[in-house]
């Protein structure tokens, strides 16, 4: 578990299932990114049981986001491992948030991603962290400069343009 002044960020649990499902049911969470909103709660539930076997394989996944005064589980922010190839990389870890649209704004992708780098780069052997967003996805790429992360090029993910950061070991 993981604290800043406003957050807490903890592995997820199925008791953040409906939280979760607020978010990604959100046609405008999905805008940027390549899948669809979902529709069913047992498509989170699924989701759920994936990252906790990510946290036992990696050690480290996407972690709940939740709100130090109210409890709520704002969003989710945390490092994904890539086994499969994804433009020239293999085996690297991908940094990556997501929160509920009613949350956009106040600083909570930056402030928790923040906490996530440094921890990462303080426990584990990565020398270099990855981002993926869209083109257009303006907001994030503003928190991704703001953390540090450089712009190396855009690359076809899919049929899609897709902008590829990187940010190195301090």
């Amino acid at each position: 578990m993981l604290q800043t002044p406003r957050l807490i960020l903890r592995e997820i649990q199925l008791t953040d299932a409906e939280d979760l499902f607020e978010m990604d049911s959100d046609a405008a969470v999905h805008r940027f990114i390549e899948n669809k909103p979902v529709t069913k709660i047992d498509e989170i539930h699924q989701v759920v049981e994936m990252l906790q076997k990510q946290y036992k394989e990696n050690g480290i996944a996407r972690w709940a986001v939740e709100d130090k005064i109210s409890g709520e589980c704002l969003g989710w922010c945390g490092l994904k491992f890539f086994h499969e190839p994804l433009n020239g990389h293999v085996n690297f870890y991908e940094l990556g948030y997501r929160f509920k649209q009613k949350h956009w704004g106040k600083g909570y992708a930056t402030e928790s991603a923040r906490a996530v780098l440094d921890y990462s780069f303080k426990n584990f052997p990565i020398e270099t962290i990855y981002a993926i967003t869209h083109p257009e996805n303006v907001n994030s790429k503003n928190v991704l400069f703001k953390l540090g992360f450089r712009y190396i090029e855009t690359f076809d993910y899919d049929g899609d343009e897709t902008d590829w950061f990187e940010v190195n070991r301090p």
